[in-house]
């Protein structure tokens, strides 16, 4: 080879070197990755799907860059179900949650999708240099905070070996979402109500918490039981509960589940020894606020069943929330599902804080420091309204969604509080 060769042909491989160093010719810079984790095996699929869509649309949005385009931001879906359960699964969550966590290049792990599993994750994000983890959907109050008769006594501590918060939210949560729920059951003049759960952490705060509710609001809570997800029917539970109170049905059954704890089924029995919903009230949360359960269910079986889900009813939304569901509806179909605008809000508040991370001088790359920028949101103007994060990592806005099965689909009623 030519000395005049050797030299272009070093200055060639030099440049390609920097040009690598600083993420291509393409510009974009430093890759930050960030990893949605999500049940997209199973009956969850109809809530989940729309917030990876919604969360796709805000990143595309952002053309994918951060930072003036010095960053790209990459995305990567993940699944914590296996088709064998079609739901969450605790070894697969482990997994996905340790894989994140050593990846270096991951700044944020956007999930869980479920309580118990977040139970999980949260406490091996923690011990990975406080990667954030950012949950569109999360409920359970012990992740967070102390709730009275529904956390355990060790919790939230118990999840952060670190003594630092890494895990914050943008669902309101089940301590709120009971008593909003009660109101709701008190409109419906219900005086004596069954409450069932699928033995989850999900399940069983928010069962726990209507039947506290309850209890204080003066109705006959007959018993807050425990159910098994895998039973081929339940039409021995819903005959005994027919006769439940002094030999009657309830006013109403609350069902504290996810909809892949077979709540289809529940639902098909429920109707089968009691008659449809205008009998006995049927009432769940956001957990079944999704059109699997009317599919599964079948729409008559379902008529008339109401469900609640953190959030605002779609003619209360803000213009950016209107904007995201005519956004939404041109790039991926129309969507019924509340839970997609959370996971574009979500989105947007997480590259917001990156943003908030640059314009300091900061290095978005730093889990630390971006986990510390999504805390220190305050007042920030998303499509759910003016919300921030407080110290324990919980959204500000305590609105619950009441919607009602009608021909075939969840209608929503309106937007709840316990705000006067």
């Amino acid at each position: 080879m030519s000395k005049r060769l050797f030299v272009l042909v070093s200055l060639v491989i030099t440049a390609s070197m920097l040009l690598a160093a600083c993420g291509g010719a393409g510009g974009g810079g430093k890759t930050l990755k960030i990893v949605s984790d999500l049940p997209m095996t199973g009956a969850s699929l109809t809530q989940t799907q729309t917030i990876v869509n919604a969360e796709q649309l805000r990143l595309s949005e952002a053309n994918n860059k951060a930072c003036g385009g010095k960053y790209t931001l990459a995305y990567e879906v993940d699944d914590d179900a296996t088709a064998a359960t079609g739901a969450w699964d605790g070894a697969t969550e482990t997994q996905n949650a340790t894989k994140a966590a050593a990846d270096k290049s991951v700044i944020a792990y956007l999930g869980t999708f479920n309580s118990g599993a977040a139970k999980l994750s949260i406490p091996i994000t923690n011990q990975a240099n406080d990667l954030l983890m950012f949950s569109p959907a999360n409920t359970y109050p012990g992740l967070t905070h102390t709730a009275a008769g529904i956390t355990a006594p060790n919790e939230p501590n118990v999840y952060y070996p670190t003594g630092q918060r890494n895990y914050a939210r943008v669902a309101a949560t089940d301590d709120l979402q009971g008593p909003v729920d009660v109101n709701f059951l008190l409109s419906l003049n219900i005086k004596s109500l069954y409450v069932l759960n699928d033995t989850q952490a999900y399940g069983l705060g928010i069962g726990t918490s209507v039947a506290q509710a309850a209890k204080a609001a003066g109705i006959n809570v007959i018993a807050n039981e425990g159910y098994d997800p895998k039973a081929s029917n339940y039409q021995a539970l819903m005959t005994k509960i027919s006769t439940s109170n002094n030999g009657n049905p309830p006013d109403a059954i609350f069902l504290g589940a996810v909809v892949d704890s077979n709540t289809a089924q529940i639902m098909k029995d429920k109707v089968s020894i009691m008659g449809d919903n205008t009998k006995v009230k049927f009432m769940g949360p956001d957990g079944i606020y999704t059109q699997a359960f009317i599919d599964g269910s079948g729409a008559t079986v379902a008529e008339g069943a109401y469900a609640s889900t953190p959030g605002v009813a779609k003619k209360d939304l803000n213009a950016m929330g209107q904007k995201f569901y005519t956004d939404y509806a041109a790039k991926y179909g129309p969507t019924n599902e509340p839970y997609a605008v959370y996971g574009y809000d979500l989105m947007n508040g997480l590259l917001a804080a990156i943003e908030n991370v640059c314009a300091a001088g900061g290095d978005p790359s730093d889990r630390p420091t971006v986990t510390k920028a999504v805390f220190a949101l305050k007042d920030f103007q998303g499509a759910l309204g003016t919300w921030s994060i407080d110290q324990n990592g919980d959204i500000s806005l305590p609105y619950f969604l009441i919607g009602q099965a009608q021909s075939g689909k969840f209608v929503g009623i309106g937007t709840f509080s316990l705000k006067k």
